[in-house]
């Protein structure tokens, strides 16, 4: 039996899906989604025949680039095999990805917990580290984003999860090292005195809270939505000696920083650095497929090797998930898209210090790898924002409708451009869609205070 899909217009999808559809982070009556209908590569077509060079790789996960075949045969050759094992089940591509994915994690961070996205990752991982630690206390960022279900939110420290609170208990906060505002920061500073300032005042918050009641430090090894926040040299060695210290567990959220995202197959690579659980999503499998993941140590195994995990879901582990993983890890690797995210972001970098070398409305740029931001500002010497804090500002929309109408699909928000294209993406698409951002912020120029 086959089934013949609908053809519905552009028009007919946006309606039904609105009518039918509750969308996330929304006031539904506001909502005007894209009809999106195929895509390849770093671009998407819309219903009418528009194409988009996705720069945000969707929710900065697709990185393997839209529609590479060789995952989508994989998926079907799955569906063939075996199409659904419960989590107590073992199974062929269980085994394959469990080796496959060892390959790439941090040395001894070999053994992992499937679940189906980022923030059901970060759920468990809290639930890991309290019960080894036998300790209740989270130490998080204020910029941190850690997913929308009940513990993740609370480990979030932006205005998301206001509307979540009280949120679970035992969740203590810390400021990130955002060079650009941080008031730690001194212009001249070099990375290693910021760090050093930053890890004080760490050590300060747990003198306050009690070192010996902190079960971890729970950290975006790089910040996302909140700003790509690179931290200094410096920093992320700190936090591991801090925890060494004091028994306190490191946990990174690589949900978008990890998998190639920054250059490496884990940011905490960049410096060096084990954490003692990294959670992943994305990434993992480009989404071509829902799948988490939380990758854990020896310390943090053998706890459990007596000791009953409390934790668990119906999907652990789903074949056809497994599948899009092992499929994409292995595209990352034979086509080296991780070193292609190293060589582009160089490429990127040099992009965006023209734009802000032009621009009186760019603040600052960061990026690593093809993880990036451009700051946006109405005045260089207050560093007053283009956007405010909660959510937009009609300088930035026009800024966002601009891209949107030549054909860029951006992520724009509080005063930030986030660049995040597909790894896949090469020199000539960046120089083309960078282009056409110069010309945008003429727009955010216009709007500049002397």
């Amino acid at each position: 039996m086959s089934f013949d899909l609908p053809n519905f217009t552009a028009d007919e999808m946006v309606a039904l899906t609105r009518e039918h559809s509750f969308f996330s982070w929304s006031a539904q009556g506001a909502v005007v989604p894209i009809p999106m209908s195929h895509a390849k590569g770093v671009y998407f077509w819309d219903a009418n025949g528009k194409r988009y060079f996705d720069l945000n790789s969707q929710l900065m996960c697709v990185n393997i680039g839209h529609g590479d075949q060789r995952v989508i045969d994989a998926i079907k050759a799955q569906a063939d095999e075996l199409v659904y094992a419960g989590p107590s089940m073992a199974t062929r591509v269980r085994a394959e990805l469990g080796r496959e994915l060892a390959e790439v994690t941090p040395d001894g961070l070999d053994k992992f917990f499937f679940v189906l996205g980022g923030a059901e990752a970060n759920e468990n991982a809290i639930k890991m580290a309290r019960a080894v630690t036998g300790r209740q206390k989270i130490l998080t960022r204020y910029r941190a984003y850690h997913g929308a279900t009940s513990g993740a939110i609370t480990l979030t420290g932006d205005h998301r999860r206001w509307a979540n609170e009280p949120g679970i208990p035992g969740v203590v906060r810390m400021f990130d090292p955002y060079k650009y505002r941080s008031p730690l920061y001194h212009e001249g500073d070099s990375d290693a005195v910021f760090a050093r300032r930053c890890l004080d005042q760490v050590e300060e918050i747990l003198m306050y809270e009690g070192p010996h009641t902190v079960a971890a430090i729970f950290i975006e090894t790089v910040t996302g939505t909140n700003g790509i926040i690179i931290p200094p040299d410096g920093y992320l060695q700190g936090l591991r000696e801090i925890c060494d210290k004091h028994g306190i567990l490191l946990v990174c959220d690589e949900v978008m920083a990890g998998l190639g995202r920054t250059g490496a197959w884990f940011a905490s690579d960049h410096w060096g650095v084990k954490p003692d659980i990294i959670t992943m999503a994305k990434g993992l499998t480009s989404a071509y497929m829902p799948l988490g993941a939380v990758a854990i140590n020896g310390r943090v195994a053998e706890y459990f090797d007596k000791n009953v995990f409390y934790g668990g879901l119906t999907y652990s582990a789903h074949p056809m998930c497994l599948a899009a993983a092992v499929a994409n890890l292995r595209v990352l690797k034979e086509d080296d898209l991780v070193g292609n995210s190293a060589r582009m972001g160089k490429v990127m970098g040099e992009l965006m210090a023209e734009l802000m070398a032009e621009h009186p409305s760019v603040g600052d740029v960061r990026n690593i790898g093809l993880f990036g931001a451009i700051e946006l500002v109405k005045n260089r010497e207050t560093k007053e924002p283009m956007g405010p804090y909660l959510g937009t500002s009609p300088e930035m929309a026009k800024l966002g409708g601009f891209l949107k109408e030549k054909g860029i699909y951006a992520f724009t928000w509080r005063n930030l451009l986030h660049t995040n294209p597909p790894l896949s993406v090469t020199e000539a698409e960046l120089r083309e869609v960078f282009a056409i951002i110069n010309e945008a912020l003429a727009i955010t120029d216009g709007f500049v205070t002397r």
